[in-house]
Protein backbone atom coordinates (compact mmCIF):
# COMPACT_ATOMS: atom_id res chain seq x y z
CA UNK A 1 0.00 0.00 0.00
CA UNK A 2 1.38 3.58 -0.99
CA UNK A 3 2.41 5.42 2.13
CA UNK A 4 2.38 9.00 0.07
CA UNK A 5 0.98 12.08 0.82
CA UNK A 6 -1.85 13.76 -1.93
CA UNK A 7 -0.28 16.17 -4.22
CA UNK A 8 2.74 17.58 -2.73
CA UNK A 9 2.39 20.82 -5.10
CA UNK A 10 -0.41 23.45 -4.39
CA UNK A 11 -3.64 22.76 -4.72
CA UNK A 12 -4.70 26.53 -3.87
CA UNK A 13 -4.64 27.40 -6.98
CA UNK A 14 -8.18 26.59 -7.95
CA UNK A 15 -9.34 25.57 -12.09
CA UNK A 16 -10.20 28.16 -14.82
CA UNK A 17 -12.65 30.80 -13.62
CA UNK A 18 -12.24 30.83 -9.94
CA UNK A 19 -10.53 32.46 -7.98
CA UNK A 20 -9.65 31.09 -3.59
CA UNK A 21 -10.08 33.50 -0.87
CA UNK A 22 -8.80 33.35 2.93
CA UNK A 23 -11.74 31.86 5.40
CA UNK A 24 -13.46 34.40 7.90
CA UNK A 25 -16.07 34.28 5.68
CA UNK A 26 -19.41 34.55 7.32
CA UNK A 27 -22.50 32.76 6.59
CA UNK A 28 -25.12 34.32 8.89
CA UNK A 29 -28.34 34.40 7.27
CA UNK A 30 -27.91 32.66 4.42
CA UNK A 31 -28.65 28.65 3.94
CA UNK A 32 -25.98 28.47 1.90
CA UNK A 33 -22.07 30.15 2.22
CA UNK A 34 -21.51 33.64 0.71
CA UNK A 35 -18.11 35.67 1.05
CA UNK A 36 -18.40 38.18 4.09
CA UNK A 37 -17.83 41.62 4.01
CA UNK A 38 -14.59 43.20 4.44
CA UNK A 39 -11.37 41.99 5.02
CA UNK A 40 -11.27 37.92 4.42
CA UNK A 41 -8.88 36.17 6.72
CA UNK A 42 -7.62 33.22 8.42
CA UNK A 43 -9.59 32.81 11.88
CA UNK A 44 -7.00 31.96 14.17
CA UNK A 45 -8.22 31.80 18.17
CA UNK A 46 -9.22 34.61 19.82
CA UNK A 47 -8.93 36.91 16.78
CA UNK A 48 -11.43 38.48 14.55
CA UNK A 49 -15.57 39.22 15.55
CA UNK A 50 -16.92 36.99 18.15
CA UNK A 51 -20.21 37.69 19.85
CA UNK A 52 -21.15 37.17 23.83
CA UNK A 53 -19.86 33.95 25.60
CA UNK A 54 -16.43 33.23 24.26
CA UNK A 55 -15.23 29.39 24.22
CA UNK A 56 -11.91 29.08 22.24
CA UNK A 57 -10.33 25.73 21.09
CA UNK A 58 -7.24 25.94 23.28
CA UNK A 59 -6.01 22.54 24.49
CA UNK A 60 -7.77 22.79 27.98
CA UNK A 61 -11.07 23.54 25.86
CA UNK A 62 -11.53 20.21 23.84
CA UNK A 63 -11.72 16.47 24.26
CA UNK A 64 -10.21 14.24 21.53
CA UNK A 65 -12.23 10.95 20.42
CA UNK A 66 -14.84 11.27 23.03
CA UNK A 67 -17.60 13.44 24.29
CA UNK A 68 -18.55 14.91 27.79
CA UNK A 69 -20.80 12.86 30.04
CA UNK A 70 -22.00 13.91 33.31
CA UNK A 71 -18.78 14.22 35.07
CA UNK A 72 -17.41 16.30 32.22
CA UNK A 73 -16.01 20.34 33.86
CA UNK A 74 -18.09 23.02 31.95
CA UNK A 75 -15.23 25.14 30.35
CA UNK A 76 -17.82 27.74 30.87
CA UNK A 77 -21.43 28.52 32.36
CA UNK A 78 -24.21 30.85 31.12
CA UNK A 79 -27.37 31.88 31.34
CA UNK A 80 -30.38 30.40 29.41
CA UNK A 81 -30.52 32.66 26.32
CA UNK A 82 -26.99 33.61 25.95
CA UNK A 83 -25.47 33.63 22.75
CA UNK A 84 -22.15 31.54 23.02
CA UNK A 85 -19.42 32.04 20.04
CA UNK A 86 -17.44 28.49 19.43
CA UNK A 87 -14.01 28.00 18.03
CA UNK A 88 -13.75 24.55 16.40
CA UNK A 89 -11.19 22.57 14.89
CA UNK A 90 -11.79 20.03 12.51
CA UNK A 91 -10.03 16.45 13.09
CA UNK A 92 -8.98 16.34 9.54
CA UNK A 93 -4.92 17.18 9.44
CA UNK A 94 -4.45 16.21 12.66
CA UNK A 95 -5.20 12.85 13.30
CA UNK A 96 -2.75 10.30 13.16
CA UNK A 97 -2.80 8.49 9.50
CA UNK A 98 -2.33 12.48 7.95
CA UNK A 99 0.73 12.69 10.65
CA UNK A 100 -0.27 14.37 13.60
CA UNK A 101 0.85 17.46 12.15
CA UNK A 102 -1.47 19.70 10.79
CA UNK A 103 1.75 22.57 10.11
CA UNK A 104 3.47 20.05 7.72
CA UNK A 105 0.43 18.05 6.17
CA UNK A 106 -1.38 21.48 5.22
CA UNK A 107 1.71 22.85 4.04
CA UNK A 108 2.14 20.07 1.83
CA UNK A 109 -0.62 20.95 -0.24
CA UNK A 110 0.71 24.86 -0.40
CA UNK A 111 -0.71 26.75 2.61
CA UNK A 112 0.56 29.14 3.97
CA UNK A 113 1.72 28.41 7.48
CA UNK A 114 0.07 31.37 8.47
CA UNK A 115 -2.75 29.89 7.40
CA UNK A 116 -2.60 26.99 9.62
CA UNK A 117 -4.70 27.30 12.71
CA UNK A 118 -2.62 27.86 15.74
CA UNK A 119 -5.05 25.51 17.83
CA UNK A 120 -4.70 23.16 15.69
CA UNK A 121 -1.09 22.33 15.69
CA UNK A 122 -1.73 22.87 19.73
CA UNK A 123 -4.04 20.10 19.73
CA UNK A 124 -2.20 17.72 18.14
CA UNK A 125 0.85 18.14 19.81
CA UNK A 126 -0.69 18.43 23.59
CA UNK A 127 -4.30 16.61 23.50
CA UNK A 128 -4.48 12.69 24.79
CA UNK A 129 -6.45 11.18 21.83
CA UNK A 130 -7.90 8.99 24.69
CA UNK A 131 -11.09 8.36 22.53
CA UNK A 132 -12.30 5.82 20.31
CA UNK A 133 -13.45 8.24 17.95
CA UNK A 134 -11.56 10.93 15.56
CA UNK A 135 -13.46 14.09 16.54
CA UNK A 136 -11.85 17.29 18.26
CA UNK A 137 -14.97 18.25 20.51
CA UNK A 138 -15.47 20.91 22.49
CA UNK A 139 -15.50 20.82 26.45
CA UNK A 140 -18.84 21.46 27.92
CA UNK A 141 -21.10 24.85 28.17
CA UNK A 142 -23.56 24.41 30.70
CA UNK A 143 -26.84 26.46 31.21
CA UNK A 144 -28.00 27.41 34.63
CA UNK A 145 -31.39 25.93 34.98
CA UNK A 146 -31.22 22.98 32.32
CA UNK A 147 -32.60 19.89 34.04
CA UNK A 148 -33.22 16.27 32.56
CA UNK A 149 -37.27 16.47 31.03
CA UNK A 150 -36.47 20.10 29.91
CA UNK A 151 -35.50 21.40 26.16
CA UNK A 152 -32.27 22.69 25.12
CA UNK A 153 -33.14 25.35 22.17
CA UNK A 154 -29.80 25.65 19.76
CA UNK A 155 -30.48 28.15 17.38
CA UNK A 156 -27.49 28.86 14.92
CA UNK A 157 -26.82 32.11 14.38
CA UNK A 158 -23.50 32.35 12.43
CA UNK A 159 -20.90 29.70 11.18
CA UNK A 160 -17.68 31.42 10.01
CA UNK A 161 -15.25 29.51 7.67
CA UNK A 162 -11.68 29.77 9.86
CA UNK A 163 -9.32 28.10 6.72
CA UNK A 164 -9.68 28.63 2.82
CA UNK A 165 -9.46 24.58 2.74
CA UNK A 166 -11.04 21.03 4.04
CA UNK A 167 -10.62 17.69 3.71
CA UNK A 168 -12.38 14.72 2.57
CA UNK A 169 -11.28 11.27 3.57
CA UNK A 170 -12.24 7.43 3.07
CA UNK A 171 -10.51 5.35 5.75
CA UNK A 172 -9.81 1.44 4.90
CA UNK A 173 -12.97 -0.49 6.59
CA UNK A 174 -15.84 2.91 6.72
CA UNK A 175 -17.89 4.28 4.18
CA UNK A 176 -20.68 3.23 2.50
CA UNK A 177 -18.70 0.72 0.89
CA UNK A 178 -16.08 -0.57 3.24
CA UNK A 179 -15.52 -4.11 2.07
CA UNK A 180 -14.62 -2.13 -1.69
CA UNK A 181 -12.58 0.83 -0.85
CA UNK A 182 -10.25 2.38 -1.02
CA UNK A 183 -8.64 -1.08 -0.91
CA UNK A 184 -9.42 -1.28 -4.94
CA UNK A 185 -7.50 1.53 -5.46
CA UNK A 186 -4.68 1.32 -3.40
CA UNK A 187 -2.30 -1.14 -6.35
CA UNK A 188 -2.69 1.60 -8.77
CA UNK A 189 -0.08 4.19 -9.21
CA UNK A 190 -2.34 6.53 -10.91
CA UNK A 191 -4.16 6.99 -7.82
CA UNK A 192 -1.25 6.88 -5.37
CA UNK A 193 -1.73 10.98 -4.79
CA UNK A 194 -4.71 10.48 -2.99
CA UNK A 195 -3.44 8.35 -0.61
CA UNK A 196 -2.30 9.63 2.77
CA UNK A 197 0.63 9.20 4.93
CA UNK A 198 -1.24 6.32 6.92
CA UNK A 199 -2.73 4.65 3.74
CA UNK A 200 -5.95 6.06 3.55
CA UNK A 201 -7.66 8.76 1.17
CA UNK A 202 -7.39 11.79 2.04
CA UNK A 203 -8.58 14.36 -0.60
CA UNK A 204 -7.52 17.71 -0.48
CA UNK A 205 -10.21 21.12 -1.15
CA UNK A 206 -9.21 24.23 -1.53
CA UNK A 207 -12.10 26.93 -1.58
CA UNK A 208 -12.99 29.15 -4.27
CA UNK A 209 -15.30 31.79 -5.14
CA UNK A 210 -17.67 30.85 -8.48
CA UNK A 211 -20.01 34.08 -8.82
CA UNK A 212 -19.79 35.56 -5.32
CA UNK A 213 -20.57 32.23 -3.81
CA UNK A 214 -18.41 29.67 -2.09
CA UNK A 215 -17.57 26.81 -3.65
CA UNK A 216 -15.37 23.67 -2.62
CA UNK A 217 -12.80 22.66 -5.89
CA UNK A 218 -11.95 18.72 -6.21
CA UNK A 219 -8.49 18.19 -7.58
CA UNK A 220 -7.55 18.03 -11.38
CA UNK A 221 -8.48 19.93 -14.54
CA UNK A 222 -12.19 18.33 -14.73
CA UNK A 223 -12.66 18.44 -11.01
CA UNK A 224 -16.17 18.90 -10.19
CA UNK A 225 -17.25 22.18 -7.67
CA UNK A 226 -19.86 22.38 -5.50
CA UNK A 227 -21.74 24.89 -3.52
CA UNK A 228 -20.56 25.14 0.43
CA UNK A 229 -23.30 24.92 3.35
CA UNK A 230 -21.59 24.68 6.53
CA UNK A 231 -22.49 23.43 9.23
CA UNK A 232 -22.10 21.57 12.54
CA UNK A 233 -22.08 17.83 12.20
CA UNK A 234 -21.81 17.35 16.11
CA UNK A 235 -24.04 19.28 18.60
CA UNK A 236 -25.31 17.84 21.81
CA UNK A 237 -25.55 17.71 25.75
CA UNK A 238 -24.26 15.45 28.20
CA UNK A 239 -25.06 12.09 28.47
CA UNK A 240 -26.14 10.60 31.47
CA UNK A 241 -23.57 8.05 32.68
CA UNK A 242 -20.08 8.26 33.59
CA UNK A 243 -18.71 5.79 31.28
CA UNK A 244 -16.29 6.89 28.19
CA UNK A 245 -18.63 7.83 25.58
CA UNK A 246 -17.51 7.36 21.59
CA UNK A 247 -17.83 10.14 19.41
CA UNK A 248 -18.84 8.65 16.69
CA UNK A 249 -22.33 7.43 16.92
CA UNK A 250 -24.93 9.71 17.70
CA UNK A 251 -27.88 9.21 20.51
CA UNK A 252 -30.59 10.77 21.72
CA UNK A 253 -28.78 12.83 23.81
CA UNK A 254 -27.19 14.64 19.75
CA UNK A 255 -24.01 14.82 18.90
CA UNK A 256 -22.29 13.33 15.65
CA UNK A 257 -25.94 13.40 14.16
CA UNK A 258 -24.03 14.63 10.37
CA UNK A 259 -27.42 16.38 9.71
CA UNK A 260 -26.69 19.02 6.76
CA UNK A 261 -29.38 20.89 6.85
CA UNK A 262 -28.23 22.27 10.13
CA UNK A 263 -26.88 25.72 8.50
CA UNK A 264 -27.36 28.92 9.62
CA UNK A 265 -30.95 29.98 10.45
CA UNK A 266 -31.42 26.16 11.96
CA UNK A 267 -32.83 25.30 15.18
CA UNK A 268 -31.95 21.87 16.96
CA UNK A 269 -33.99 20.77 20.16
CA UNK A 270 -32.05 18.26 22.60
CA UNK A 271 -33.59 16.52 25.30
CA UNK A 272 -31.67 17.57 28.27
CA UNK A 273 -29.99 14.45 30.26
CA UNK A 274 -27.96 15.93 32.97
CA UNK A 275 -28.47 19.48 35.13
CA UNK A 276 -26.95 22.46 33.13
CA UNK A 277 -27.31 20.17 29.99
CA UNK A 278 -23.79 20.55 29.32
CA UNK A 279 -23.86 21.41 25.32
CA UNK A 280 -20.90 20.48 23.37
CA UNK A 281 -20.47 20.79 19.47
CA UNK A 282 -17.63 19.23 17.36
CA UNK A 283 -17.13 17.75 13.59
CA UNK A 284 -17.40 21.26 11.95
CA UNK A 285 -18.32 20.68 8.03
CA UNK A 286 -18.01 23.13 5.07
CA UNK A 287 -20.50 21.24 2.92
CA UNK A 288 -21.97 17.98 2.92
CA UNK A 289 -24.49 15.50 0.80
CA UNK A 290 -27.48 13.71 2.37
CA UNK A 291 -25.92 9.99 3.34
CA UNK A 292 -21.88 11.14 3.52
CA UNK A 293 -21.02 8.15 2.09
CA UNK A 294 -17.37 8.15 1.28
CA UNK A 295 -16.74 8.29 5.52
CA UNK A 296 -16.66 12.34 6.08
CA UNK A 297 -18.07 15.40 4.77
CA UNK A 298 -15.76 18.39 3.37
CA UNK A 299 -14.38 18.38 6.74
CA UNK A 300 -12.87 22.24 7.84
CA UNK A 301 -12.61 24.34 11.42
CA UNK A 302 -15.47 26.39 11.74
CA UNK A 303 -16.32 29.04 13.98
CA UNK A 304 -19.89 29.00 15.47
CA UNK A 305 -22.03 31.43 17.17
CA UNK A 306 -25.53 30.00 19.10
CA UNK A 307 -27.86 30.93 21.30
CA UNK A 308 -28.61 28.75 23.92
CA UNK A 309 -32.37 28.37 25.62
CA UNK A 310 -34.20 26.20 27.78
CA UNK A 311 -37.79 25.74 27.14
CA UNK A 312 -40.14 23.02 27.85
CA UNK A 313 -41.67 20.36 24.95
CA UNK A 314 -44.63 21.53 24.00
CA UNK A 315 -43.87 25.02 25.37
CA UNK A 316 -41.08 26.32 23.18
CA UNK A 317 -40.30 22.98 21.80
CA UNK A 318 -41.93 20.37 20.20
CA UNK A 319 -43.17 17.77 22.39
CA UNK A 320 -41.56 14.96 20.97
CA UNK A 321 -38.07 17.08 21.61
CA UNK A 322 -38.35 15.62 24.87
CA UNK A 323 -37.29 12.75 24.43
CA UNK A 324 -35.26 12.42 20.68
CA UNK A 325 -33.78 15.50 19.13
CA UNK A 326 -36.17 17.63 16.85
CA UNK A 327 -34.60 20.39 14.21
CA UNK A 328 -36.30 23.30 12.11
CA UNK A 329 -34.98 25.83 9.51
CA UNK A 330 -37.19 28.44 8.56
CA UNK A 331 -38.75 26.25 5.37
CA UNK A 332 -38.99 22.79 7.29
CA UNK A 333 -39.42 21.00 10.83
CA UNK A 334 -36.97 18.21 10.61
CA UNK A 335 -37.73 14.92 12.62
CA UNK A 336 -34.94 12.50 13.49
CA UNK A 337 -34.25 9.03 13.84
CA UNK A 338 -31.52 6.44 14.94
CA UNK A 339 -30.94 3.21 14.47
CA UNK A 340 -29.79 3.20 18.24
CA UNK A 341 -30.68 5.83 20.02
CA UNK A 342 -29.27 4.51 23.18
CA UNK A 343 -25.34 4.18 21.91
CA UNK A 344 -23.09 1.41 22.10
CA UNK A 345 -21.46 1.30 25.82
CA UNK A 346 -24.16 -0.82 27.00
CA UNK A 347 -23.34 -3.72 24.56
CA UNK A 348 -24.00 -3.94 20.48
CA UNK A 349 -24.26 -1.32 18.29
CA UNK A 350 -27.66 -1.68 16.05
CA UNK A 351 -26.77 -0.33 12.60
CA UNK A 352 -30.16 -1.14 10.92
CA UNK A 353 -30.76 1.94 8.24
CA UNK A 354 -34.82 0.91 7.82
CA UNK A 355 -34.64 0.95 11.87
CA UNK A 356 -33.54 4.93 11.90
CA UNK A 357 -36.20 5.53 9.15
CA UNK A 358 -38.90 3.63 10.97
CA UNK A 359 -38.07 5.85 14.06
CA UNK A 360 -37.69 8.97 11.93
CA UNK A 361 -41.59 8.50 10.64
CA UNK A 362 -42.70 7.43 14.67
CA UNK A 363 -41.00 10.76 15.69
CA UNK A 364 -42.76 12.71 12.59
CA UNK A 365 -46.08 11.15 13.47
CA UNK A 366 -45.98 12.28 17.29
CA UNK A 367 -45.60 15.79 16.16
CA UNK A 368 -47.87 15.98 13.33
CA UNK A 369 -50.45 14.43 15.77
CA UNK A 370 -49.21 15.72 19.25
CA UNK A 371 -48.50 19.32 17.96
CA UNK A 372 -49.99 20.43 14.71
CA UNK A 373 -53.11 18.50 15.71
CA UNK A 374 -53.79 16.09 12.66
CA UNK A 375 -55.85 12.95 12.75
CA UNK A 376 -53.43 9.81 12.39
CA UNK A 377 -54.66 8.57 9.40
CA UNK A 378 -54.43 11.61 7.89
CA UNK A 379 -50.66 12.42 9.22
CA UNK A 380 -49.47 9.47 7.91
CA UNK A 381 -51.34 9.78 4.50
CA UNK A 382 -49.50 13.28 4.27
CA UNK A 383 -46.02 11.85 5.11
CA UNK A 384 -46.46 9.30 2.64
CA UNK A 385 -47.43 12.27 0.15
CA UNK A 386 -45.37 15.10 0.55
CA UNK A 387 -42.88 14.18 3.33
CA UNK A 388 -39.37 13.62 2.45
CA UNK A 389 -36.99 11.25 4.17
CA UNK A 390 -33.11 11.37 3.67
CA UNK A 391 -30.23 9.33 5.25
CA UNK A 392 -28.47 12.09 7.22
CA UNK A 393 -25.30 9.19 7.21
CA UNK A 394 -24.70 5.81 6.89
CA UNK A 395 -21.13 5.61 8.25
CA UNK A 396 -21.62 6.57 12.03
CA UNK A 397 -22.30 2.66 13.10
CA UNK A 398 -25.22 4.31 14.57
CA UNK A 399 -27.09 5.19 11.32
CA UNK A 400 -29.53 8.35 10.90
CA UNK A 401 -32.81 9.35 8.69
CA UNK A 402 -33.84 12.52 9.31
CA UNK A 403 -37.70 13.94 7.35
CA UNK A 404 -38.22 17.61 6.20
CA UNK A 405 -41.57 18.59 6.22
CA UNK A 406 -42.29 21.52 4.64
CA UNK A 407 -44.36 24.75 7.15
CA UNK A 408 -45.56 26.38 4.06
CA UNK A 409 -47.97 23.13 3.90
CA UNK A 410 -49.61 24.00 7.03
CA UNK A 411 -49.55 28.16 6.52
CA UNK A 412 -52.42 30.11 6.14
CA UNK A 413 -55.33 29.44 4.23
Amino acid sequence: MTTQHPRRRSLLVAAAGLSTVPAALSTAGAATASPGTGALRTLQRGRGPRRGTYVPSTAGNVLWGRLPNRDTEPVAVVRSGTVVTLDTVSHEGVLEDQGQDPLGYFTSFGVDEHDVLDDAVEIAARVPHDGPGPHVVSRPVAVTGAEPGDVLKVEVLDLALRVPYGVISNRHGKGALPDELPGAWQDDPALAQYFNAGGNVSVFTPVATSGGDLVGVMPGTAGPRFPLAPFLGMMGVARDTSALVDSVPPTVAGGNMDVKDLVVGSTLYLPVQVPGAMFFVGDPHMAQGHGEVALTAMEGSLRATVRLSVVRPGDGAPRIAGEYPFAETPEHWIPVGLSDPDGPEGGGNGTDLGEAMRVAVRNAMSFLTEDLGLPGPVAYAYLSAAGDFHASQVVDRTVGVHATLRKADFGPR
